[in-house]
């Protein structure tokens, strides 16, 4: 790989580990240290979710029209300068706008970068974006597995970590980023605004609707590990490192699986059957994890959980290219991005809705159930297509 790509990855690790002591954390923080309900924690994410959306969109605008290296830059250390405030000041009031602007800030990032890998590496096509995910991935499972041991010592030094290696990310994109900007392919990323217009093959695109409402029930069940499921750990005795070292499990599991994903998908070639395996293994893991009463039975439920995420995800968009008329692919896949990101705003919220009114058991039947969806939608999506052909 050229050796621009290598400070991504590098830069990407050091950047997602930092952020993966916090993220796994924040329900665990705000309920347990902070006093406050399942559903106010799910409200908090759900901005900080916005935001990161809002940011999304601000970056690929910044990157099509502005400098590459300078939106990196502003982006990093708006995130940096919030990671350093929430270290000092993390009561309820504090923590909360903190984490809002570092999900901003990281939002104008994160598609910078991936259109920098792109640009640099053209001729690399795949390999360039899946650089840049193994070392996503890599960086999850690396600080999932350090933040819960700091977390059990003090929520303090896990705040601290996540600004050091954020401080850390800001000045590897100060000093090494700039001549990225002279690759710089402004076709490489196009916002969904900037594409929406005035849609014409409305067919098309209410097949493109019916599909990705299978995808938000799965981003609304996976969320509730990050949320209602990480404090129902706790609630039943499960050690904080022990918590975080699932996320471990599933960031390193991601990475090494990715030879049998590909021997899986080499001889089950049809995406929409991805989506039905992928659902029944997702199925599988929650009926595991509704009975889990030890971290074994919570390492088994992620385990089955991340194979069916690494078989079921990629199917989405893929199909959404299929679907996608002549010069909207874009549209269509940021369509798909933007509705995962639903997904995993709402799923908190109301997660912690029925946790705090109901119970976890009741959450998990809820799931199961909900879970079913994603085969109707995944099978009659293209029906209207097919018909008008």
């Amino acid at each position: 790989m050229p050796r621009q790509i290598w400070l991504l990855v590098i830069a990407t690790t050091i950047n997602v580990t930092g952020g993966s002591f916090l993220w796994p954390l924040n329900t665990i923080y705000m309920h347990n240290e902070l006093g406050k309900s399942l559903a106010f924690a799910g409200f908090i994410l759900m901005f900080n979710t916005a935001a990161n959306i809002a940011g999304n969109l601000l970056g690929g605008a910044l990157f099509d029209r502005y400098s590459a290296y300078k939106t990196v830059l502003y982006g990093t250390l708006l995130a940096t300068l919030a990671t350093i405030g929430i270290s000092l000041y993390h009561s309820v009031v504090p923590y909360t706008i903190f984490l809002i602007i570092i999900g901003f800030g990281n939002g104008i990032t994160w598609p910078v970068i991936m259109a920098m890998a792109g640009s640099v590496w053209p001729e690399g096509g795949r390999r360039a974006f899946n650089a840049v995910y193994v070392a996503q991935n890599l960086g999850v499972a690396l600080g999932a597995t350090l933040g819960g041991y700091i977390a059990s010592i003090s929520f303090n030094y896990i705040f601290w970590a996540n600004a050091i290696l954020f401080i850390v990310f800001f000045f590897i994109v100060l000093f090494t980023f700039k001549e990225m900007d002279q690759s710089q392919n402004p076709q490489m990323h196009t916002s969904v605004i900037e594409q929406s217009g005035k849609i014409n093959d409305k067919t098309a695109f209410r097949s493109l609707l019916i599909l990705c409402s299978g995808f938000l029930i799965t981003w609304i069940a996976y969320s509730q590990w990050q949320s209602t499921i990480a404090s129902h750990t706790q609630d039943i005795g499960i050690p904080l490192e022990q918590y975080s070292s699932l996320w471990a499990i599933n960031g390193f599991l991601i990475v090494f699986a990715q030879p049998l994903v590909k021997w899986v998908t080499e001889k089950i070639t049809s995406p929409r059957t991805h989506i039905y395996i992928g659902v029944i293994i997702m199925i599988v893991s929650y009926f595991i994890a509704m009975i889990a009463a030890d971290f074994t039975m919570f390492a088994i439920a992620m385990v089955i959980l991340t194979m069916g995420e690494v078989l079921m995800w990629p199917a989405f968009p893929t199909l959404a290219n299929v679907l996608a008329p002549k010069g909207r692919k874009g549209f269509y896949q940021g369509l798909v991005n933007s509705i995962g990101a639903t997904g995993r705003m709402i799923g908190p919220v109301v997660g912690g809705f029925i946790v705090d009114m109901y119970n976890i058991e009741l959450l998990f039947y809820i799931l199961i159930v909900i879970l079913f969806i994603p085969f109707a939608t995944t099978k009659f999506y293209d029906r209207t297509l097919k018909a008008k052909k």
